[in-house]
């Protein structure tokens, strides 16, 4: 008996049809968003959030230079990349992640940015540019720059800080196959955003991918063991390294179309756990992410040995459907997508992200997602999506768009030091340590509004905390951004 469609009208469970109505009709709504003016601010907030030295087309104009010294404790330059958030220190973990999925966002989304691609490729680059640096010395990879414990510790503007800059790597006798996993990815992954842009940039990433993930592969284990004094709680791996080590060969698979990266994860799945947690997808899980995106090729009839990561993206697909989603995916009143913990906005676009790809995969396939006797065409997926992209730019129970910049009402005291702090530009004067704290409790709107940035968002019950302290909910970062930028492409082209 064919499958019926949860895109057709009067298919659904009771539950399933109440709980998809109040994402698709909860108020207030507006009618009709600017994709391409979100799109637009989405990659204009990683300016704001670069470190080294920032180039003469800098547009973020109240950033300055900062942190020009960076390595030379180590012996050597690790200057430029991103801090990832509202604090001054750079980690390596969530920054190759968030590159990753810049990437992604162009390779699938690329052509529906117009303009804006050319900053999206910058963005990437900026990123790539410090990979290169940080992975330079075969062995070694620099995975932090930045003692977090004293920077957690001061309220300063990137451009002032006098906090520790300890540089952190991981090599052959202290393993991080999770961190260097994931700079893999993100090294092959932005070597197909520059395959014709700069080939031989591209050439450069990509060979450097493969060396750095023989090093993940051959020395096993978690950087949170060898590093454990540094990373955590900050960006502690709870998940494991194994997911990374599908990652990483999943790009270089598709990067370098080589054959042993394809026998790499057949040999491994298991041993690797490719169908572990199906519902998760972030800097710290990669198991959702890689099912989609092997799934791919399965779809476009090429790899039918790839077929078991189908059925796990297709369970993934299951498991996030309101209605019938696995207890840990969680829908607030309004419609968001809620899993516990901090910065919820990360699974919101993360989650979104893998919904948009993997429904144009199944489009293209002329396929749909099998949820028990029933199953979710491509069209409902894009319209879960869309809808998680339309609560964060203001059609919730607040009215608030949780993008800053963007609509009337949007976070002015987000949890971010150099957004709360007077600018250089307006006050040159050195802001000492703790002189910043009466920024930080200010209840006054920041001063810098760092245009494009996206905060934690919501809890589950749709209320936002508009006040620094709750960083949780406050505070921006690369990662929620970068998945985003994707959707919002793809969005501003088909609306």
């Amino acid at each position: 008996m064919a499958r019926k469609s949860l895109s057709f009208p009067g298919i659904f469970p009771a539950i399933l049809a109440y709980s998809f109505s109040l994402l698709l009709f909860s108020l207030p709504i507006v009618c009709g968003h600017d994709y391409h003016d979100a799109l637009r601010k989405s990659i204009l907030f990683f300016e704001g959030q670069r470190s080294g030295r920032l180039p003469s087309d800098q547009r973020v104009k109240w950033r300055r230079d900062s942190a020009l010294h960076d390595g030379s404790s180590a012996g050597v330059d690790l200057t430029g990349g991103y801090y990832d958030a509202g604090d001054n220190v750079k980690f390596g973990f969530p920054m190759a992640f968030t590159t990753t999925l810049l990437a992604w966002s162009i390779i699938d989304f690329g052509r529906n940015m117009g303009p804006e691609l050319k900053n999206a490729v910058k963005a990437v680059k900026w990123s790539t540019d410090y990979l290169l640096k940080a992975t330079a010395n075969p062995g070694v990879v620099y995975v932090q720059v930045g003692d977090a414990f004293s920077d957690h510790s001061c309220w300063e503007r990137p451009e002032d800080m006098d906090t520790l800059r300890t540089v952190y790597k991981i090599d052959t006798s202290h393993p991080g196959s999770d961190v260097a996993g994931e700079t893999a990815a993100a090294l092959a992954a932005a070597s197909i955003v520059f395959r014709s842009r700069d080939p031989a940039y591209s050439r450069l990433l990509l060979n450097r991918a493969v060396r750095v993930f023989n090093f993940a592969d051959k020395h096993r284990g978690a950087y949170s063991n060898s590093l454990h004094y540094a990373v955590c709680p900050f960006y502690c791996d709870v998940n494991g390294y194994q997911d990374e080590l599908l990652w990483g060969a999943a790009w270089l698979h598709k990067a370098s179309r080589k054959r042993a990266y394809r026998e790499y994860i057949v040999k491994n799945e298991v041993v690797l756990r490719a169908g572990d947690t199906i519902n998760e997808f972030g800097w710290d899980n990669k198991h959702a992410g890689i099912n989609v995106l092997i799934s791919k090729e399965v779809l476009m009839g090429k790899a039918d040995y790839f077929e078991s990561f189908k059925q796990n993206a297709d369970g993934f697909i299951c498991s996030v459907l309101p209605g019938i989603s696995h207890p840990q995916v969680q829908y607030s009143p309004g419609g968001l997508i809620f899993k516990a913990g901090g910065s919820n906005m990360q699974h919101v676009t993360s989650l979104s992200f893998l919904l948009l790809a993997y429904s144009n995969y199944l489009s293209h396939a002329n396929k749909v997602v099998p949820c028990g006797e029933r199953s979710a065409s491509p069209a409902l997926l894009k319209q879960l999506a869309k809808r998680q992209v339309d609560y964060i730019l203001g059609d919730n129970p607040l009215g608030m768009s949780y993008m800053v910049g963007y609509g009337v009402r949007f976070p002015r005291r987000i949890h971010h030091r150099g957004s709360s702090l007077p600018s250089v530009v307006g006050h040159p004067a050195r802001i000492k340590c703790k002189e910043g704290s009466r920024y930080y409790l200010s209840p006054n709107p920041n001063p810098n509004l760092l245009v494009g940035a996206v905060v934690g968002g919501p809890n589950v019950s749709d209320s936002f905390p508009d006040s620094r302290p709750y960083f949780q909910e406050s505070e921006p970062t690369t990662y929620i951004n970068a998945p985003l930028v994707g959707l919002l492409a793809f969005f501003s082209a088909h609306p």
